[in-house]
């Protein structure tokens, strides 16, 4: 399960996102908090979500270009110096007392940015890790393992420290974890492989990625139906205060408890994905998990009970962690490296990219026709989505 940690530099890369990523999800529970506490807005929450995630859509597709082109390593050292520069700005100003609304949107644009360039890098950095590429879905696998256990524990922590002593250590706890994964970086000895001059333009580099990924079937399917579940599956994440005050009739915590039982789903997914050898046999495991996600949704969507809809999400959890990195490992394993990054970019765009819109239109129609409805029609249409994937690939 544990065997891409014998390779010296993916041990130290795992180590050091494994205090970062505790930090990220510390200041994520925080922002939010923040917000509120400014603005008393929901509103602004969803906002403030926009602003961070629509630079991933605009920014990451260029960003592959120049993961293909440069190198990976110091590029990532880069942008995760810039990620520790927000969150310690940001720790200043809430400490002195500083802070104003403004403050956050240009900050959370510029994490924003720099989380753009860094996630194609940090994709297509793993294959420079690890030293032999059967053991990369491993390391894949390790990845979501980690950023879930991040997810457990990152807001827990944060939680009491906001009660005792307010949001800004919270952000500067996040500043200083930024240190253990640039030191993990300093610290490894790779093997650069040698990067051929690229005299083409960048949108030239761009087309070629694209050319590439959507000229193969798999690929192209994946990142439909990648696409397809992030805008329009992970809307119940948005909806779920909605459900835990106005269906559940229940509170903060209720919602806390909802959210709990989601990462504990997608933890146990981790775990089983990393427990798999080799990637025989993952589309059938991505069609079969995004169906248990769609089902998920829409079993959710009929229940009324907090005790069943705790269970319920732990399926969707699962489902949803399982196949969109299985979708990652597919990827990571029929990419060819000139063209790692590039492709990795346009996943990340499907991944991520897509979700600010997949808010925006699931807060439309629950406006108008209620969350439950609209979670149920979007676990109806990521069930269809897998169903016409498999289809077109038989």
């Amino acid at each position: 399960m544990f065997r891409a940690l014998r390779y010296k530099n993916y041990r130290l890369f795992f180590i050091g996102q494994s205090i970062s990523l505790t930090g990220t999800w510390m200041q994520q529970m925080a922002i939010g908090w923040l917000i509120y506490r400014l603005t008393k807005s929901p509103f602004m929450l969803g906002f403030v979500g926009f602003l961070g995630s629509i630079p991933t859509f605009i920014f990451t597709p260029f960003a592959g270009v120049l993961a293909d082109r440069m190198n990976r390593h110091r590029m990532l050292i880069v942008t995760q110096a810039m990620e520790m520069i927000q969150a310690l700005i940001l720790a200043a100003l809430i400490m002195t007392g500083k802070i104003e609304v403004w403050h956050i949107f240009a900050l959370t644009i510029f994490l924003g940015i720099a989380i753009a360039f860094d996630s194609p890098a940090r994709h297509a950095f793993i294959v420079d890790i690890v030293g032999k590429k059967e053991d990369m879905a491993n390391a894949i696998a390790l990845n979501s393992l980690v950023f879930n256990a991040a997810r457990l524990i990152g807001p827990s922590i944060a939680g009491i420290l906001v009660a005792l002593f307010g949001e800004g250590i919270c952000f500067l706890f996040n500043g200083l974890s930024y240190i253990a994964v640039i030191a993990a970086l300093l610290g490894m000895h790779i093997t650069h492989h040698a990067i051929v001059r690229q005299d083409k333009h960048i949108i030239h580099g761009l087309k070629e990625g694209i050319k590439h990924a959507f000229g193969n079937r798999l690929i192209r399917s994946i990142l439909l139906l990648t696409g397809l579940v992030s805008m329009i599956g992970m809307s119940y994440v948005v909806l779920m205060p909605v459900f835990a005050k106005d269906v559940l009739r229940g509170d903060a915590n209720t919602l806390g408890f909802l959210m709990g039982s989601t990462g504990l789903g997608a933890l146990i997914g981790a775990f089983f994905l990393a427990s798999r050898k080799g990637t025989e046999g993952l589309s059938g495991i991505v069609f079969l998990t995004t169906n248990i996600f769609g089902m998920g949704l829409i079993a959710f969507s009929f229940s009324r009970v907090l005790w069943l809809s705790s269970v319920i999400l732990l399926f969707i959890g699962f489902g949803m962690m399982v196949q969109m990195s299985a979708n990652n490992i597919i990827i990571q394993s029929v990419v060819h490296d000139d063209k790692r990054g590039r492709v990795m970019s346009l996943f990340m765009v499907a991944f991520m990219g897509m979700v600010p819109f997949g808010f925006l239109i699931a807060g439309a129609v629950a406006n108008r026709f209620g969350a439950p409805k609209t979670i149920m029609a979007s676990g109806l249409l990521c069930a269809a989505g897998s169903f016409l994937v498999r289809n077109r690939n038989a």
